[in-house]
């Protein structure tokens, strides 16, 4: 993926369900090819996973050293 713009951040940790799924999917509302959602967040949003591959999105989960995760989130090329 070729990142043109600022990531956006987006920090969910700590917010009951479904409120971390209805702000990423705001955020993929506006997003724009060459930029990135960085999703904090401190559970796996497993439902989200489903929700990118039907939707034309690319992520990578990666696992922080507090147990919490980063997921980055782009437009499929």
């Amino acid at each position: 993926m070729k990142k043109t713009d600022e990531d956006l951040l987006l920090d969910v940790r700590g917010l009951e369900p479904p409120e971390p799924l209805e702000r990423v999917l705001d955020m993929l509302a506006v997003l724009v090819p060459g930029q990135r959602i960085r999703m904090l967040i401190d559970r796996q949003p497993h439902p989200l996973y489903g929700i990118l591959d039907k939707n034309n999105f690319r992520y990578q989960v990666d696992t922080l050293a507090d147990y919490r995760y980063e997921i980055l989130i782009w437009h499929k090329d």
